[in-house]
């Protein structure tokens, strides 16, 4: 079991039940969930469970199994949404907790931040239910 990190941290305290988020995937190391403020449906966060404020402060091998885990909920990411392409960002300011957003593309100029827009909880939903029939679909969980 991996140690969480600073109590302060919204994204442990999510990991450890205290604040709710739309889950579409965890296991003993990462937790992924959709962002609350989406650039697209289907924007998904991946974090890891170990708290960490830096990507490049992750030590071998969590650093490769995330870019790993990354790569693997890509798939059905991309299956649930029909994106073209799923982008990868990593700036880590919002919160001091290492995080990697996969975000549904259509088309060039999608990832710029100041698109973001709140999603209701029905719309998180639905778009989780479809995201985790297609992990189930890609073997995923």
């Amino acid at each position: 079991m991996l140690k969480i990190g600073m109590k302060s941290c919204i994204f442990c305290e999510l990991i450890n039940g205290k604040v709710g988020a739309v889950k579409i995937y965890e296991d003993d190391k990462f937790f992924a969930f959709l962002d609350a403020k989406p650039l697209n449906p289907g924007h998904t966060l991946l974090i890891p469970k170990r708290h960490v404020d830096y990507i490049f402060g992750i030590e071998e091998p969590l650093y490769s199994e995330i870019f790993k885990m990354a790569k693997k909920l890509s798939r059905p990411i991309q299956a649930a949404t029909q994106a073209k392409k799923i982008g990868l960002s990593i700036e880590g300011f919002g919160v001091a907790h290492t995080h990697v957003h996969l975000i549904p593309i259509y088309k060039g100029h999608e990832m710029d931040p100041g698109r973001a827009k709140p999603a209701t909880e029905k719309e998180l939903q639905e778009t989780a239910e479809k995201i985790k029939a297609s992990l189930n679909l890609c073997g995923i969980v």
